[in-house]
């Protein structure tokens, strides 16, 4: 249904004919910074000192910083806004150090206009997000949860903002996709709701207020995102996070930058940094969107660092340095571990990880692991190997959990993880000590099979011995049938430990996929 009404931004401006803009407006945009506060590299981790200075690197806030203050110069006699779509927290030692604090800090440097809530920013619970939103002078938003009831957040995060720009209201609401429950750590006196509901009816309250120009402000995905924009009456454009889409008019294999629902244009940033996104809009006199227009802007090497940023970034670095960079494994090849592989197939950084998981606890008479794919942050490249890489790619400080289910159990387990391949939701199951098969034609709860333990098919009846994380075995990712396992262990070691261990005994590293997970 969404295919059908997309157009393209040319369309748009054609249909909407040759007639002078009453009201134009630059939106800047990020999302899913995910702590990358220093440059990264290709694969979307820490990118080393060498490498930066050779120009091989990519974002990091000091570039962020740089290209959004060079927008906000260039379009000093226009109209501008500058929006974060959520996610600045988790994926890097610098929010495994300071927890949040570094995040504010540079977020409150940049100056954003609004930013919205993303999944990530519970990861600490209702602290965490309570934390950022005290750390800064701008309105962190998100209009389908309700935290009146929790004594740590009431009061900090508002439905919507409205910024005053150029003599017009722009009104800014928000969503944050409604199975954070399941993907980070809200407290239980944080209530979702329907992300389609809430927003329409924000958009009501700003309507009666005489606000004619919306923007939401996502972070739910771009699949949600384009259900959003055809079916939220008043939204003017669609700015989103979560999902990690590259739009761009010059990428290969990108979508298009804005990509049209309608009259609606909706635009992402992909994440980690690496890009600014820049969507000019423009209006009729009755808050109409005319003409939807501009790009996404990669961070690389040509973007100058901000001199201040970068000497603050190393003074925060320097008691984490050390144990970023010891070297503690090596690596033959670069080890995959993209999430748009690793939330859809079997992946080589999804079977070292099972691998290592499993390889810990075989003694104990443990036959499975699981691993969800969403647990994997990064790429690691071929060389030497870091803790600091390994924790990039293992940054939420997950310990080993051991416990005992059902056959039937873990073809419960499978079907959820390939519940959501469509959406890249981060349930996928990457495993070890066992196979199986994924048929993404059929209905989502049918779609296991093959399943073998070994070398012997699966029996539903029979009671097997699983390794995971302790996300995983208590419920995250939709994982709630384990949530009651027998003999569940929470508190086995911590997960990026263990893989730099199992690669450091199997060195330098060989990653490979098997055959053990087949998508078909």
């Amino acid at each position: 249904m969404i295919k059908r009404i997309l157009t393209t931004a040319s369309a748009l401006s054609m249909t909407a004919g040759m007639a002078a803009a009453d009201f134009s407006l630059n939106v800047i945009h990020i999302n899913d910074l995910h702590s990358r506060i220093e440059p990264i590299n290709r694969f979307d981790s820490t990118c080393n000192a060498e490498d930066n200075a050779e120009g091989k690197c990519f974002g990091g806030y000091a570039r962020v910083k740089t290209m959004i203050d060079q927008l906000r110069a260039e379009l000093a006699d226009e109209n501008v806004i500058v929006l974060d779509a959520g996610d600045q927290y988790q994926g890097s030692l610098m929010y495994t150090t300071y927890k949040g604090d570094v995040e504010a800090e540079m977020a409150e440097i940049v100056g954003f206009d609004a930013m919205a809530v993303g999944n990530h920013e519970f990861d600490d619970g209702d602290e965490g997000l309570a934390k950022l939103a005290d750390a800064v002078s701008f309105p962190v938003i998100s209009g389908n949860i309700d935290v009146s009831q929790s004594n740590i957040l009431a009061g900090k995060v508002d439905n919507h903002t409205v910024l005053e720009v150029g003599g017009k209201k722009i009104g800014i609401i928000s969503a944050l996709a409604s199975d954070t429950v399941e993907t980070s750590s809200p407290s239980d006196a944080v209530i979702f709701t329907d992300e389609i509901e809430s927003l329409q009816a924000d958009v009501a309250a700003l309507e009666a207020e005489g606000v004619d120009i919306i923007i939401a402000l996502t972070h739910v995905g771009v699949t949600k995102d384009m259900e959003i924009a055809e079916q939220v009456a008043g939204i003017d454009a669609v700015v989103g996070g979560h999902s990690h889409t590259l739009m761009s008019n010059t990428e290969e294999g990108a979508m298009a930058y804005p990509t049209m629902v309608g009259n609606v244009p909706v635009v992402q940033a992909y994440a980690y940094s690496k890009y600014v996104g820049h969507l000019k809009l423009e209006f009729d006199d009755a808050g109409n969107v005319t003409s939807a227009s501009g790009d996404t802007i990669v961070l690389d090497a040509s973007v100058a660092e901000d001199e201040a940023i970068v000497a603050r970034v190393a003074e925060l670095a320097g008691p984490i340095e050390e144990m970023k960079t010891r070297v503690v494994a090596e690596a033959a090849e670069a080890i995959e571990g993209d999430r748009s592989v690793c939330r859809a197939v079997e992946c080589p950084m999804g079977n070292l990880v099972a691998d290592a998981m499993l390889d810990r606890v075989a003694d104990q008479g443990i036959q499975i692991a699981i691993q969800n794919g969403g647990g994997l942050r990064a790429s690691i490249d071929s060389g030497e190997v870091t803790m600091g890489e390994v924790l990039t790619v293992l940054p939420f400080q997950n310990t080993l959990s051991t416990f005992e289910v059902t056959g039937g159990t873990i073809i419960e387990a499978l079907e959820n993880g390939v519940s959501q391949v469509e959406e890249g939701a981060g349930r996928f199951p990457q495993v070890a000590g066992m196979s199986f098969t994924v048929d993404l034609s059929a209905e989502p709860g049918s779609r296991i099979t093959d399943v073998m333990v070994g070398d012997s098919a699966i029996n539903l009846a029979a009671v097997y011995g699983v390794v995971s994380n302790n996300y995983v075995r208590n419920g995250g990712d939709g994982y709630s049938m384990f949530e009651d396992a027998a003999n569940a262990y929470d508190y086995g070691p911590d997960l990026a430990d263990v893989t730099a261990e199992f690669l450091a005994e199997n060195g330098p590293y060989q990653p490979y996929t098997d055959g053990r997970i087949t998508v078909k």
